[in-house]
């Protein structure tokens, strides 16, 4: 996505930002045994409740987009893969 890892717990709210943001707190959820707090403390100390909007939102943008879908399942398989 071409984002920064200092963007990735930057304050900005931009989507170009804030979509990637979301799609690792998703795979951070479910590729790992992290709790939601931990999680969004990683994200530049984040509420729980956000990780918990983001997990939500990648999962209904993958329910709505066959598209976005494939693109999430083929990050998942790379990380998983190593």
């Amino acid at each position: 996505f071409n984002v920064k890892m200092s963007d990735m717990s930057s304050s900005r709210r931009s989507r170009t930002v804030a979509r990637p943001r979301q799609i690792a707190m998703y795979l951070s959820k479910n590729l790992t045994s992290r709790s939601l707090p931990e999680i969004g403390r990683r994200f530049g100390n984040r509420d729980h409740t956000t990780v918990i909007h983001a997990v939500k939102k990648i999962e209904e943008l993958k329910q709505n987009n066959p598209k976005f879908d494939e693109d999430i399942n083929l990050i998942t398989q790379m990380i998983t893969s190593v």
